[in-house]
């Protein structure tokens, strides 16, 4: 059942996001991009500078039941690396990353990347998406449609404003990739697409602020803002498998980008960082 929250007129009637800030990962630098390990417990995330630059994929491994002190991630190359996103099954995290990829790239464009985990629990050597997922623009927050696609923005020539949000299924010899279009990709800025678990609904990141899309057959409808109380760049938006808690960050006040929970009726992430061992 989705949460009442989701379901709320325009969600305004939501309770006010609650920061959660668990030891190991809370900081005085920028946290993002909170993706959960299905499989450990262990957090992922992503750690910038306090004006949300030059971003690093880090892990807090999940230990007596607290998050410890983060490290970077055991897949981390060069550049800057973002947007991570484990597979419902925890076998695979797809990421977004600025390393070189000679001879199909140079330089700061950010690709996306996927990484597998094997039966022995060691993370294999990751692997560029090929083309049409990525362009020569920059793609960035890749996330599954449930059904083996990938949903995820990019910049590249003929969207309908400067990021939109695409959509790409795989096919035999390779990916169709298509515009979202509708309510989804506008003249505005989209970046970032979280669809539920259920395909019923989806956050999306648009200019900064995040909007609840319900499915209706094969379209999105209106854009429904969130009220999570909170001014300024909202980012990162990370769904429960059950959809009713949403993970996002967000400046908290005078303190930098921090994580906030929105939700009721579960505890979740749960295994670690989910009650004990959070700072106030």
């Amino acid at each position: 059942m989705i949460a009442s929250w989701l379901i709320a007129a325009g969600l305004q009637a939501a309770s006010p996001a609650t920061p959660w800030r668990p030891e190991g990962v809370s900081s005085d630098q920028f946290e993002s991009h909170p993706a959960p390990d299905p499989l450990t417990g262990d957090l992922y995330f992503v750690r910038s500078a306090p004006n949300f630059s030059g971003w690093r994929i880090l892990v807090s491994r999940c230990a007596g039941g607290r998050l410890m002190a983060a490290e970077p991630a055991p897949f981390s190359g060069a550049g800057v690396e973002a947007d991570p996103y484990f597979a419902a099954d925890g076998r695979r995290v797809y990421f977004i990353s600025s390393r070189a990829d000679p001879p199909a790239k140079t330089g700061d464009d950010l690709d996306i990347w996927m990484v597998e985990r094997g039966a022995e629990g060691r993370w294999g050597a990751p692997a560029r998406l090929p083309a049409p997922v990525n362009s020569p623009a920059a793609e960035w927050f890749p996330r599954s449609d449930g059904r083996g696609g990938l949903y995820f923005g990019s910049g590249r020539d003929g969207g309908f404003g400067q990021t939109d949000i695409y959509h790409a299924v795989p096919e035999a010899g390779g990916w169709r990739v298509e515009n979202v279009g509708g309510t989804v990709s506008t003249a505005d800025d989209e970046y970032e697409f979280e669809p539920s678990r259920d395909g019923r609904f989806a956050v999306l990141m648009s200019e900064g602020a995040l909007f609840r899309l319900e499915r209706s057959g094969s379209s999105w409808g209106p854009r429904q803002p969130i009220g999570t109380g909170l001014a300024g760049l909202h980012v990162g938006p990370t769904l429960s498998p059950s959809g009713r808690t949403l993970l996002f960050a967000a400046r908290d006040g005078a303190r930098s980008g921090e994580l906030f929970r929105i939700g009721e009726g579960e505890t979740w992430p749960a295994s670690c960082g989910g009650g004990g061992g959070e700072r106030g």
